[in-house]
């Protein structure tokens, strides 16, 4: 991000697209390794998941009288999968966010520095999305509720009224979904580059989307909707298209699509921290490079002085 700070500001989606593309190249070898080692395997076990469970679906289902093994061998699978997706998750992130406002500070960049600061990354990061797991299950619980209450208040027998109730209740979810989404993302930046995280960080977050609001809403929707169609195909072409697609086809789909889903996730880990500076701008508030460096270092074990604050100063000051 060779603009300056004041600029950032009037960035448009395409243009803060552009900035993140831009990035890898001034580091190819780092995020090649980071892709590799922890965005790639993400992205596989998304996609790999359904070709997994669906054959033990299949003989659930077939099978109605299943022994209550089968659901348990299907129940830590899925335990296991969502260890392993969050997990994984919060590494690429802390991979990518650090590595990012290294290039952005001047810090030099290497693999080997971003592994070593990604312990003490990961648990600000587990931390803040603890904060975000229980937001979301608040919020999923009181949708529930109101869906039943409209369920028991509305007429069914009037099956316009009762269609347009559950259409009107399902985008407002889908739009509190992608809000709270875009929190998140927000947070998880501030956490690894500001001395906060938590119920601090979502608080900040929440500060810095104002105004950026439509923005941020726009690109993570976009993201999920990119990742939906995404799985659509694969479900309907190497998981449920065995009678239609050969074994190559399947293949050569299904590998296109992991590259496609990683390429994907990686650029939108990308546009996650260009984001963040982008709000930053827009609240006329800059960062101290050298107090941000130091800060970076710190994850490194490197000293870090006693007055330092990355903290934001207002520009107009």
């Amino acid at each position: 991000m060779d603009l300056a700070v004041e600029e950032l500001q009037f960035l448009s989606i395409p243009d803060i697209l552009k900035e993140s593309i831009s990035i890898p190249k001034q580091s190819p070898k780092t995020f090649y390794l980071i892709t590799l080692t922890l965005i790639f395997p993400l992205s596989f076990a998304i996609l790999a998941h359904s070709l997994f469970t669906h054959p033990i679906l299949s003989q659930l289902q077939a099978d109605t009288t299943a022994a209550t093994s089968d659901w348990s061998k299907l129940l830590v699978f899925q335990f296991f999968y969502l260890i392993f997706l969050f997990a994984f998750s919060l590494l690429s992130t802390a991979a990518v966010v650090f590595t990012v406002a290294s290039l952005y500070t001047s810090k030099p960049v290497s693999f080997s520095s971003t592994i070593a600061a990604i312990p003490s990354v990961f648990r600000r990061l587990f931390l803040t999305f603890m904060w975000v797991s229980t937001l979301m299950v608040v919020y999923n619980i009181v949708f529930l509720v109101f869906l039943v209450l409209l369920i028991i208040a509305v007429d069914t027998q009037n099956v316009f009224l009762f269609l347009f109730s559950i259409i009107v209740v399902f985008l407002l979810f889908l739009g509190v979904h992608v809000y709270i989404s875009a929190l998140w993302h927000l947070a998880s930046v501030v956490s690894v580059l500001e001395p906060i995280y938590g119920i601090d960080a979502m608080k900040k977050s929440y500060e810095l989307l104002k105004g950026k609001t439509r923005m941020g809403f726009a690109i993570v929707f976009v993201y999920l909707a990119i990742c939906g169609v995404i799985n659509g195909i694969f479900g309907s072409i190497v998981v449920h298209g065995g009678d239609d697609y050969g074994v190559l086809v399947r293949i050569v789909v299904g590998g296109f699509l992991v590259g496609v889903l990683v390429i994907v996730n990686l650029v939108g880990l990308l546009v996650q921290s260009v984001f963040y500076y982008v709000c930053k701008s827009y609240h006329h508030q800059s960062i101290d490079k050298t107090a941000l460096c130091d800060h970076l270092g710190g994850y490194l074990g490197e000293y870090v002085p006693l007055k330092s604050n990355i903290q934001m100063e207002n520009l107009d000051a």
